[in-house]
């Protein structure tokens, strides 16, 4: 059976534009706390963690190279979003995650 394809940064990384500093994505932590606390949903997911440099190779061969932005959620049929509020839309819709406080 495959899976919807869920592509995060590492949660801790650096840029080689500013040394000697360490970094997180506040969308891929929002992403990553979802997983953490609903396991058993997360468990319907192929969540694959990408180093932040870019290119990002397998992001670039699921979603192409101008859709390297993270997080994205790649539907098993086919399609995506990367985009924070349809991501964790999708999220609810496909893979019954709680919805989203307005």
């Amino acid at each position: 059976m495959t899976k919807d394809r869920l592509f995060l940064l590492d949660s801790r990384f650096s840029d080689d534009a500013l040394p000697g500093r360490s970094f997180y994505c506040k969308d891929c932590i929002t992403v990553e706390g979802l997983l953490a606390a609903f396991p058993d949903k997360a468990a319907n997911l192929d969540v694959i963690r990408i180093p932040y440099p870019r290119p990002r190779a397998l992001v670039v061969e699921a979603l192409g190279a101008e859709n390297q932005n993270l997080p994205a959620l790649a539907f098993d049929e086919g399609g995506f979003v990367n985009e924070i509020e349809a991501l964790l839309h999708a999220l609810h819709t496909r893979h019954g995650f709680p919805e989203r406080h307005p």
